[in-house]
C-alpha cells in the first residue's frame, strides 16, 4: 500500500497546477487565486482537514480506498491530457500564424501590409516585385533601382511599409528581367521577397486567424473552470493519501492497537533545524534505529529512505507551493 500511495503523491495536483499556469500564461497571482481546495486556500484546507466519508468510506479496506483514489486521479490525468492536447494544438496553430505576421520584413507575412492597388496584376508583360531595403540604404535604392536591370519601369518604386530596420518597396518591371533584377539587387544588399499577390489566399489566412482566435477564447473559460474544479479534486485526494500514509506508517512502526496523534507544523526556514532537534529529543525513544541512522548517515536496507527522510516519528512533507514543483 505504501508504494501505491507514493506513486500518487502530489503528482496529479502538481500537473494540473502547472498546466493552469501555462493556460493563464504565467500570471502567477491569477494562478494562485485559482488554486483552491473546496473553495478555500490550500493551507486553510489542510489545517481544517476532515476525512471525506462520502467519497472514501472508512468501512472499506485500505486497499479499496487507495484504489478509489487512484481511479479518480487517473481519470483526472486522462481528461487533462485530452483537454490539454486540444487546447495546445489550437494555441500552437494560432501562435504560428501570429509569428508569420510579426518579426522582420525579410520573413514575416506581407498579407496584412500590401493591398491590391500596390501591384500590376493580370499583365502578360509587367510584374510588381517587393524588395526589403535597409533604412540606411534608402538613398542608394532610390538612386539605383531603375538601373539594376533593363526594362524597369521608371519611378515605379513606392515605400509600402517600414519597421525599425528596413522598408518594403514595390518596383514594377518586365517579366523577362526578373532574374537579372534579383541578382543585381542581391549584390547591392537589397532582398527581393518571393511573393505573389493572391487575394483569396490572403483572405483565407485572415479568416483562419480569426477562427483560431475565436475558438481559443471559447475554450479558455471552460478549460480554466475545469482546471479549478479538478485541481481541487486532485489536491483533496492527495491530502487523503497523506492521511492514509500517516495511518499505515504509524501502525507499521508502533503496532496495534492504534495509538498515535497526527499534527501539522509549519516552521519557517530559520527554525527548521532547531525544530528537528527538539522533535528528535522528544521522540528518539520511539525508534532507536532512527537515531542510529541519523548519526551514521546511512540508508535503511530495503526502504530506500535517506537520512533526511527517516526520523523516530512519522514525517511527511506537504508542499503547498505546487507551482515550484517539477512534474
Amino acid at each position: 500500500l505504501t508504494c501505491i500511495f507514493c506513486s500518487m503523491e502530489g503528482f496529479y495536483s502538481g500537473k494540473v497546477a502547472q498546466y493552469m499556469a501555462d493556460v493563464l500564461e504565467d500570471s502567477r497571482d491569477k494562478v494562485q487565486e485559482n488554486l483552491l481546495a473546496n473553495g478555500v486556500d490550500l493551507v486553510t484546507y489542510i489545517t481544517r482537514f476532515q476525512w471525506d466519508m462520502a467519497k472514501y468510506p472508512i468501512k472499506q479496506s485500505l486497499k479499496n480506498i487507495s484504489e478509489i483514489i487512484s481511479k479518480q486521479v487517473t481519470q483526472i490525468d486522462n481528461d487533462l491530457k485530452t483537454r490539454a492536447s486540444a487546447y495546445n494544438s489550437l494555441k500552437g496553430n494560432l501562435q504560428n500564424l501570429e509569428r508569420k505576421n510579426a518579426g522582420s520584413l525579410l520573413t514575416r507575412s506581407l498579407a496584412d501590409i500590401v493591398k491590391k492597388d500596390d501591384f500590376v496584376l493580370d499583365s502578360e508583360y509587367l510584374i510588381t516585385l517587393l524588395a526589403v531595403v535597409p533604412k540606411t540604404a534608402y538613398p542608394e535604392w532610390q538612386k539605383t533601382y531603375e538601373t539594376l536591370a533593363e526594362m524597369v519601369v521608371p519611378r515605379s518604386s513606392n515605400l509600402l511599409f517600414e519597421d525599425n530596420d528596413s522598408g518594403l518597396f514595390s518596383v514594377t518591371l518586365f517579366r523577362k528581367a526578373i532574374d537579372d533584377f534579383k541578382h543585381k539587387a542581391r549584390e547591392n544588399k537589397f532582398t527581393v521577397r518571393d511573393f505573389q499577390y493572391n487575394e483569396e489566399e490572403m483572405k483565407a489566412d485572415k479568416e483562419e486567424m480569426t477562427r483560431l482566435s475565436t475558438d481559443k477564447k471559447k475554450q479558455f473559460g471552460p478549460l480554466v473552470r475545469w482546471l479549478k474544479v479538478n485541481f481541487s479534486e486532485a489536491f483533496i485526494a492527495w491530502i487523503h493519501i497523506k492521511a492514509l500514509r500517516v495511518f499505515v506508517e504509524s501502525v507499521l512502526r508502533y503496532g496495534l492497537p492504534v495509538n498515535f496523534q497526527a499534527m501539522l507544523l509549519q516552521p519557517n526556514k530559520k527554525t527548521m533545524k532547531r525544530l528537528r532537534e527538539v522533535l528528535n529529543d522528544l521522540y528518539k525513544h520511539l525508534d532507536s534505529s532512527a537515531a542510529a541512522i541519523i548519526d551514521s548517515a546511512m540508508d535503511i536496507p530495503g526502504l530506500n529512505l535517506s537520512q533526511q527522510e527517516y526520523y523516530p516519528y512519522v514525517y511527511y512533507k506537504i508542499e503547498c507551493n505546487l507551482l515550484d514543483l517539477k512534474v
